[in-house]
């Protein structure tokens, strides 16, 4: 049936629900005496037009002609009850107030509950109905399965028919959103048979028409009494302690274990069974949801121009999306990497097909090529995520790690700061602090320049530093799952080798959010929680992939590369926090600055990439010793140097 004559039958059963309500709540007011209840018919009778417009009127001001009444829920009820709420406040006009005192009130209050049962319970039939034909499936296929074994029947049907025995761990609302969806959707291959949730007050009870079966301690004994062959966590919120700790407590039982992704992933507030996926290492490390200001946020980014660099990069990708949420009047993607530019525009074009996206290909280091791009587009918002981060190889080529962090960043910072942009936020890295690499001191480099200019300039300057983002391409995930695949070994430079690991839709969250509250001038830090040991991580992805860490896979220890350190530091200590309105979110208190004049301070950078792979480590050393860093902290390197920037700042 099309929707207009869906519609069409709609309101013809409305208005005779309204027909119906009327005569009953007449009856009932005069206990069902038809000749006393005659009179005020007639009253009725020439506004019942009127009253029939109301009522229509309201029902379709509060969409309950464009509403898929199988999927009906509590919301739709809701607004069942305001338009029948709002009509009723119509019909006390019409027979009231038009006419005057003499009609029953009562009769009106009456009119109100009668309609809004029939017209709820007319839409609760469609909802109803779909239930029974669900039902009616289940059986089917139940009915299959017990056929099974019976003569004429082969083990190959059992195979085609028999739905994966599935267990949801979380009682929640996310869980309860799963079982009804997997249970109305037959034909993806689930059969709930309930939850598992450690709040002892649901124990026993049923949910979304299944029974909570235990704690997580009962989680071995459920599985064997139920045959459980798959179990899905359903708590997007829960850190990922407890999903690690549900991960191994399912260890042995035979049983796959998926999870709906976390909070992180789901930006746009959906939990649905498409999402659900196998538990990754993501989710071993995953926190507490991060509550955001979004009017905050909004009121920087709605309505304004944002122009994001490395946009063709993992983190820079993410910012472009996360961005886009709040409708900025156009989103330019620079990058020189057309591909991936490609990639993120597509994407954003199909996601955001209202948003303004204009695409750019350009190198930071060409400083007439940002200039150009800043004049034509004049971004309000500038986020600068190009950089060379990858450690090992910025350390056979230093020259390049400062020609694009230290001059790069200095072109983009320059040309916002000429075109009035209003804030500029730089991406950074633990690895800044008591830099031991070149990388490291190139990024620290480039806080120093955007502290200096943020001093002369109406733009807003800041900086936040945050460590490792699981995911990215640098990172070492990617790297471990091509090693398992092969086979192994996994390659880990030292067994006590620390990090600090985000999520990078976490790490981004965060970073929009402490740039709405910066001032100018800060190095904001991100909470990173408790350091990962990397080996520790290789095991943990071992074990996901369903091996033996001690016995499938080798873990081999390689050593310490160059410009590697032991532990990342988010501080010195010297530096110390302030904390900000965000419980995620500090201010370095750094007091080192550019001591001599910011020309000085390039040219110096000059000089030393002009030297090449031989300047490197003079450079590591000249920024540890204009920061105040301390000593060596596990890396490798030590060299010293006396060089100094020249007198006055400006």
């Amino acid at each position: 049936m099309s929707h207009r004559a869906r519609t069409g039958l709609l309101v013809a059963c409305d208005i005779a629900c309204s027909l119906v309500s009327i005569a009953i709540a007449l009856l009932v007011r005069f206990e069902f005496n038809p000749v006393r209840a005659l009179p005020y018919a007639g009253l009725i009778l020439p506004r019942l037009p009127a009253l029939l417009m109301v009522r229509l009127a309201s029902y379709v001001a509060f969409g309950l002609y464009e509403r898929l009444w199988q999927f009906a829920s509590i919301r739709e009820l809701i607004a069942i009850a305001e338009a029948g709420t709002i009509a009723s406040v119509g019909d006390y006009v019409v027979l009231h107030l038009i006419r005057g005192p003499g009609f029953p009130r009562s009769v009106t209050l009456l009119m109100w509950v009668f309609n809004i049962a029939l017209a709820g319970g007319l839409r609760l039939l469609a909802r109803l109905r779909r239930e029974w034909i669900v039902t009616s499936r289940s059986a089917a296929l139940s009915l299959a399965r017990s056929s099974v074994g019976r003569p004429g029947h082969s083990g190959a049907v059992w195979e085609d028919v028999r739905p994966r025995r599935t267990l949801i761990i979380g009682a929640g609302e996310a869980g309860m959103m799963v079982a009804r969806e997997l249970r109305t959707h037959p034909e993806l291959g689930y059969d709930v048979v309930g939850f598992i949730d450690d709040d002892r007050a649901k124990q026993g009870y049923m949910l979304a028409g299944m029974r909570v079966l235990g704690t997580r301690g009962d989680l071995q004994g459920v599985v064997a009494r139920h045959n459980v062959d798959e179990i899905i966590i359903a708590m997007p919120s829960v850190p990922g302690r407890v999903v690690k700790e549900i991960v191994a407590a399912c260890e042995g039982l035979g049983t796959r274990v998926r999870t709906l992704p976390g909070v992180y992933e789901l930006i746009d507030g959906k939990v649905d069974v498409s999402r659900i996926r196998d538990v990754q290492i993501e989710d071993l490390l995953r926190r507490e949801e991060i509550k955001v200001d979004l009017e905050k946020i909004g009121g920087y980014l709605s309505g304004r121009k944002v122009l994001v660099t490395g946009a063709g990069g993992s983190i820079g990708q993410e910012l472009c999306r996360q961005v886009a949420r709040f409708r900025p009047e156009s989103l330019v993607l620079l990058g020189h990497a057309e591909n991936d530019i490609y990639d993120i525009d597509l994407e954003l074009r199909e996601t955001h097909p209202d948003l303004h996206v204009v695409p750019v290909i350009g190198d930071i280091r060409d400083a007439a090529r940002m200039e150009a791009v800043f004049d034509l587009h004049r971004p309000d918002v500038v986020f600068h995520a190009a950089a060379h981060k990858h450690v090992p190889l910025m350390e056979m080529h230093p020259e390049e790690a400062i020609n694009n962090n230290v001059f790069g960043t200095w072109n983009v910072a320059m040309a916002a700061d000429r075109h009035g942009a209003s804030r500029f936020v730089l991406i950074s890295t633990d690895k800044a602090v008591n830099p031991v690499s070149i990388m490291g001191s190139t990024k620290r480099a480039a806080e120093l320049l955007i502290q200096a200019l943020d001093r002369h300039s109406k733009t807003r300057f800041m900086a936040v530093r945050f460590g490792n983002v699981l995911g990215s391409r640098g990172s070492v995930i990617p790297l471990f799952k091509r090693q398992i695949a092969a086979g192994g070994p996994i390659t880990v430079t030292h067994p006590d080798m620390v990090r600090y690991f985000m999520t990078i839709p976490e790490a981004v969250q965060l970073v929009i959010q402490a740039a709405a509250m910066g001032e100018g001038g800060e190095v904001f830090v991100l909470d990173m929680g408790d350091p990962v040991r990397i080996a520790d991580l290789a095991r943990d992805l071992v074990r996901l992939s369903g091996l033996d860490p001690d016995r499938d896979i080798e873990i081999r220890f390689t050593g310490v590369r160059p410009g590697e350190k032991l532990f990342e530091e988010l501080l010195t200590a010297e530096e110390g926090t302030v904390a900000t309105c965000h419980e995620r979110i500090f201010i370095a208190r750094s007091k080192a600055a550019l001591d001599g004049s910011v020309e000085g301070f390039l040219e110096t950078c000059r000089q030393l990439a002009a030297a090449g792979e031989g300047g490197g480590a003079e450079f590591v050393c000249w920024v540890r010793e204009l920061t105040g860093a301390a000593g060596d902290q596990g890396g490798k390197g030590g060299a010293t140097c006396a060089l100094k920037s020249s007198a006055n700042l400006w």
